[in-house]
């Protein structure tokens, strides 16, 4: 989850040193590797998506005929992307004969903190599939798409972030005459690779408000490129699928849902519930018990909610007893506080830029993010009330900015910039640190210009 920011974070490790074993047809320093496959028999049980603002949708159960998840991943720095091994595929209809998203379980190296990758397939008037971030290709993965009749004409990877350009290659190789398209100024760290050691080849740019390429007619696209936030700079694309009203956007806005989604294992969440030294460090001074885990709701909604905690702030005040932070933070259209903090507030002139030509020029009604929830049911004024804070760092506020339908949003908690201030802490500490070394910028604040 979290953010491609110029600094690793728990949901974005930036960077590198990437091999693709996975993929069948991947190479590494001329060396071929044979990808394998383990067939897995897939679990029965749901867990439900839908709540106050996220739209229902409805979940594909795979057969035994696709159940090859096994995908070997050890790459990311400083933390390797989990899981190493094994990535379920749970496939939704988002929109009916329309859109579907694709979602994986995505953890932190070694840690117990994970959270769901997506892919959106949006189907062309063509007939072709345009693919939008895409996921690790494991033969289950690919086998969902296969399902859906379509071939895949276009490959987007949106953003410059390591999480999702990592199986941009890999998934390409498997199909071989769709067209890759890259967000521009790509970039990694700690060394500043090409394209072609990760894999892609022959790819195209996306350029903002670009009326030339091949979907035109159907998806409209704009870019947020900031100037250099620390070691590097902030790039996102979003999409406007006009038919179907809908804004897609890697890690600008998240909406937390109460619930864990159904494809980050139960493994991973009951060893989130375990009390162990994160939880004994992070507990404000309370004895923090030494017991067993059991299986059951309650331990899995625990390591959900200290799972997301973590991945929001870093050092979140309470984790022992994470539901007051969690309650607050989830079920609303939010800028994910390590975004806000590490880079939207260094540059938010852009992102004001960037939020009002969106709010301006498309009329959408649902956003599918890259991470936790959807699809959202959101409107114009949900999505700006969510970057309400700009006019924290801007000063004066835009008098294009207030209205009803945003006041209304922000009071029915619709969505909401406001965060805990002892959530924060950690990261504050830790922005102050990064600008102190050079690695981010220094926060712009209106008032002091």
């Amino acid at each position: 989850m979290v953010a491609p920011v110029a600094v690793s974070s728990p949901k974005s490790t930036l960077l590198q040193n990437p091999i693709y074993l996975g993929d069948p047809g991947s190479s590494f320093v001329g060396g071929s590797l044979k990808g394998l496959s383990l067939h897995l028999k897939p679990r029965q049980q749901r867990r439900g998506l839908t709540n106050l603002v996220v739209a229902s949708a409805t979940p594909t159960v795979t057969n035994s005929n696709a159940s090859g998840r096994f995908y070997f991943n050890f790459t990311g720095f400083p933390f390797p992307l989990g899981p190493f091994l094994n990535r379920r595929t749970i496939k939704t209809e988002a929109v009916k004969g329309c859109i579907w998203l694709f979602e994986q379980e995505q953890a932190l190296g070694f840690s117990s903190v994970s959270t769901n990758i997506r892919m959106t397939l949006i189907k062309l008037k063509s007939g072709g599939l345009w693919v939008h971030a895409p996921i690790a290709p494991t033969d289950e993965c690919i086998q969902l798409i296969k399902e859906l009749g379509a071939p895949v004409e276009y490959i987007v990877l949106p953003t410059f972030a390591y999480e999702h350009k990592v199986f941009v290659g890999p998934f390409s190789r498997k199909f071989p005459l769709a067209q890759v398209w890259v967000a521009p100024r790509q970039w990694s760290w700690p060394l500043n690779l090409p394209l072609e050691f990760f894999g892609i080849f022959r790819a195209k740019t996306l350029k903002d408000e670009d009326v030339s390429t091949p979907w035109a007619g159907e998806i409209e696209q704009k870019i947020l490129s900031s100037p250099e936030v620390g070691i590097g700079p902030y790039v996102e694309v979003a999409f406007y699928h006009k038919p179907s009203r809908t804004l897609l956007v890697t890690d600008a806005v998240i909406f937390v849902p109460r619930q864990p989604p159904e494809c980050i294992s139960k493994e991973s969440l009951l060893a989130s519930a375990k009390n162990g030294l994160a939880v004994k460090i992070l507990s404000k001074g309370k004895e923090v018990p030494d017991e067993p885990v059991v299986d059951n709701k309650r331990s899995r909604q625990k390591g959900w909610e200290r799972m997301v905690l973590q991945i929001l702030f870093l050092g979140p005040s309470n984790l022992l007893e994470p539901n007051a932070s969690f309650v607050q933070m989830s079920q609303k259209l939010i800028v994910s506080p390590i975004v806000k903090t590490l880079v939207f507030s260094k540059v938010p002139e852009k992102v004001r830029e960037w939020v009002d030509s969106i709010s301006r020029d498309w009329r959408f009604k649902r956003i599918i993010p890259a991470h936790f929830a959807a699809p959202i049911n959101a409107s114009r004024s949900d999505f700006r009330a969510a970057f309400a804070f700009l006019d924290e760092f801007l000063g004066d506020s835009n008098a294009a900015w207030p209205s009803l339908s945003l006041l209304f949003s922000s009071i029915m908690g619709k969505a909401a910039s406001y965060f805990p201030p002892d959530d924060m802490r950690t990261l504050s500490s830790l922005d102050r640190f990064l600008v102190s070394v050079g690695a981010v910028k220094k926060t712009v604040s209106g008032r002091k210009r």
